[in-house]
């Protein structure tokens, strides 16, 4: 695709310095720009980047005061990092406003379907679906009995969303996902075999979710699995049956939630961490990557370590971790003089 500086100056309302038709039909950044891409200053140590980049079009803050003589087209805007971030989602979604059927392609009679959608080859909707306005459904992908999906969602390749899940509106869920299959619900019998629980309940995920690439999303035994309102998930991340995920929490990759645990609002979660089941997170926390959750945590917490305690005293005691040989030492060398003196001192 290609944009003129004055396309992409309505699109920012910023201000052009140079040429309004210089055109532009890549990305790049302020060191490795390239004729006919665009880029942005942010950080004032890439400045003298300005002067000797290639990029036809950079677009640089208000107050940005030109020292040397420029053939590169300027865009004046209040914040470049912002606005070369709204490009990009513009950029995204233009390049990703696919519309209509491929074929082959699956869709019961009794599904529903919004306007503007678009269905990749090879994907299975099936029964009673409800799908809102522009949703993007692409190939490989199933979407089980019952389901409902908002407006303006996209289902990436290769997704499956098991029946009865319901999803809301602005949510996207990448590649390999997999969306309400069972929960680990397994009871011993006498004979000590596991029998399965049947998990009849479902998932909900709220407006303007962001799910990673190979999550999992189990549907509960009873009730709903919830993922709030804002929450983003990263690439491998397993949460299990009836667990709740408060609005805007914010998860990284390979973190697993087990069973019927509460998260709260506005929490950062590391990398890498474990959360046993059964256990109520606070609002705001910070866990640290790698840590282990085994107790109920209160607001505003910030823990690290397995199993996870304050962050301000985990660090204090890791500096005796790493001494512990050190320290081990000294304790034996002191006890050695101690025995010493009691003999000296008969």
């Amino acid at each position: 695709m290609e944009f003129t500086a004055k396309q992409i100056a309505d699109i920012l309302e910023g201000e052009i310095i140079g040429n309004p038709d210089e055109k532009v039909s890549k990305l790049a950044k302020i060191e490795e720009g390239q004729i006919g891409s665009l880029t942005f200053l942010a950080n004032p140590k890439y400045i003298n980047y300005v002067y000797t980049t290639q990029s036809s079009i950079i677009i640089v803050g208000k107050d940005f005061i030109r020292e040397k003589d420029l053939e590169t087209t300027l865009i004046k805007v209040d914040d470049p990092y912002e606005s070369f971030s709204k490009l990009l989602s513009y950029y995204n979604d233009a390049k990703n406003n696919k519309v209509g059927r491929e074929t082959p392609v699956y869709v019961s009679d009794s599904a529903t379907i919004g306007d503007k959608e678009y269905i990749g080859a090879f994907s299975y909707i099936c029964e009673n679906v409800n799908i809102g306005n522009n949703v993007k459904i692409y190939p490989n992908s199933y979407i089980g009995d019952n389901v409902t999906i908002g407006d303006n969602c996209t289902i990436f390749s290769g997704v499956k969303i098991y029946s009865d899940t319901v999803i809301g509106n602005n949510c996207k869920i990448h590649s390999g996902s997999i969306i309400g299959s069972d929960g680990f619900g397994f009871a011993p019998n006498k004979n000590g075999v596991y029998n399965a629980i049947p998990q009849i309940g479902n998932v909900i995920i709220e407006d303007n979710v962001d799910i990673g690439a190979n999550s999992t999303i189990d549907r509960a035994t009873l009730g709903s699995t919830i993922i709030r309102e804002g929450v983003k998930l990263d690439n491998q991340i397993q949460v299990a049956h009836n667990v709740e995920i408060g609005k805007n929490t914010v998860i990284a990759s390979q973190t697993g939630i087990a069973g019927s645990t509460k998260v709260g609002e506005n929490c950062m979660i590391g990398g890498q961490v474990g959360i046993a089941g059964h256990l109520s997170l606070g609002n705001n926390l910070q866990i640290q990557a790698q840590s282990g959750i085994s107790k109920n945590l209160k607001d505003n917490s910030i823990v690290q370590g397995t199993p996870a305690f304050g962050y301000t005293d985990f660090n204090k005691s890791y500096v005796h971790f790493r001494n512990l040989p050190k320290i081990t030492t000294t304790i034996h060398k002191l006890e050695k003089e101690l025995k010493t003196q009691k003999k000296q001192n008969g």
